[in-house]
């Protein structure tokens, strides 16, 4: 198999979710329209936003159903990116928490994706 190498989630409106996503990985799509929109973040991974009026074949899948994931350098990263999220409004689903994986939290987009951010523990191999 290869290597993935890009995500599209589908939206209610790429206009109105192209703001949180740039405050995520901190970079300005290099794609933009009133449909989609496209992020190119480290190593060449791509991050698209498609309106899911307009996704062809039509798609059936809302958002909740999975989880984008973005490891961080440490646990007070992961605490700090919280309260940057949390104050910029986002939904916290879950608070910053250890588990068995590392630290933790959840948070949702404006359309219901949820957003894990997390720090592997030592057992993780870090």
């Amino acid at each position: 198999m290869t290597t993935p190498n890009f995500v599209i989630l589908y939206v209610d409106s790429p206009e109105r979710s192209v703001p949180v996503y740039a405050s995520l990985p901190g970079r300005e799509p290099v794609e933009s329209s009133p449909t989609s929109a496209m992020f190119v973040l480290d190593k060449g991974v791509k991050l698209g936003l498609w309106s899911r009026h307009t996704v062809e074949p039509a798609a059936a899948a809302a958002g909740g159903g999975g989880e984008l994931v973005l490891a961080l350098d440490n646990a007070l990263a992961v605490d700090a990116t919280h309260s940057d999220w949390a104050g910029r409004g986002l939904k916290i689903l879950q608070a910053p928490t250890d588990m068995d994986f590392g630290r933790t939290f959840v948070a949702l987009d404006p359309d219901g994706h949820r957003l894990r951010v997390y720090w592997p523990n030592e057992a993780m191999g870090q």
